[in-house]
């Protein structure tokens, strides 16, 4: 392992980047306890079924359904803990911001690991597990600006006697809530929290681009990957469970944990006079 994080902090720091552009998925959240999304393992989410469940098209059919599957996803995610890899990202955003850089994370992950772990420049591309928002478009509170914190609702009533009596309501029009996050039939672009315009910014103008823990499968990934990849900027990959995206030509893999990797180089970048 020291070896693999000497090369990863050589892979990171040389020559510096000016944009360090950093994308994490589920991996990086599996150290946390909390299960990741691909559908060959053992804890994966994403299985077909809940593929369809997570859809503007399902909430739209049984709202009580989608709010019981969601109400237990949440129930592992606020129990989680920042791991390792998480501080680390934390550290390495420290680093090269300390340096004159400038530094983004974009995660997939809608849990709140990255910014209690100090993370500061972030785009949570996904949405948020701690937010909600209106099922109405154009409601203050809906899309495609608006959203509200979950701790503001009381969801032990619907807990306790799920119905379409015991939605959570939004407090403007009372039309049903639902989860802050992009469903699998939306488009980035339908709120701005997802940041898009920032995200595809970023994708052009990165002169590094770090993944950690992502199977590569889903849109965004692909938009950095794409664009990496024709203006031949140096990638990173850290996944010790994938053999490689498309268009990985010169990419560099780590195929080791990224919360024992990563800590180990940060702590080497840490260490150097930049």
């Amino acid at each position: 392992m020291p070896e693999a994080a000497r090369d990863l902090a050589a892979a990171l720091s040389n020559p510096t980047p000016e944009l360090l552009l950093v994308v994490t998925g589920a991996g990086a959240s599996h150290a946390s306890g909390i299960p990741t999304f691909r559908g060959s393992e053992p804890d994966a989410i994403w299985r077909r079924d809940d593929v369809e469940l997570a859809t503007v098209a399902f909430f739209d059919r049984d709202p009580v359904s989608q709010w019981e599957w969601y109400l237990e996803r949440f129930a592992a995610i606020d129990g989680a803990e920042p791991n390792d890899a998480h501080h680390a990202l934390a550290d390495l955003e420290r680093w090269q911001v300390a340096g004159g850089g400038r530094f983004l994370l974009v995660t997939q992950n809608i849990d709140c690991l990255h910014e209690r772990a100090g993370s500061r420049s972030l785009v949570k591309v996904h949405g948020s597990s701690d937010r909600v928002r209106c099922s109405r478009p154009g409601c203050e509170n809906g899309a495609p600006r608006g959203s509200l914190p979950r701790s503001a609702f009381d969801l032990e009533a619907f807990r306790a006697a799920p119905s379409p009596a015991s939605l959570p309501r939004c407090p403007v029009c009372c039309e049903a809530l639902r989860a802050h996050v992009l469903f699998f039939d939306e488009y980035y672009q339908e709120h701005d929290d997802y940041r898009y315009e920032e995200v595809r910014q970023a994708a052009r103008t990165a002169d590094r681009v770090l993944f950690v823990g992502t199977s590569f499968s889903v849109g965004v990934t692909d938009l950095v990957l794409r664009s990496a990849y024709a203006r031949e900027v140096p990638m990173i990959s850290i996944d010790p469970g994938i053999s490689g995206p498309p268009l990985s030509d010169g990419m560099i893999h780590f195929r080791e944990p990224a919360e024992l990797v990563l800590p180990e180089a940060s702590s080497i970048l840490l260490g150097e006079d930049r």
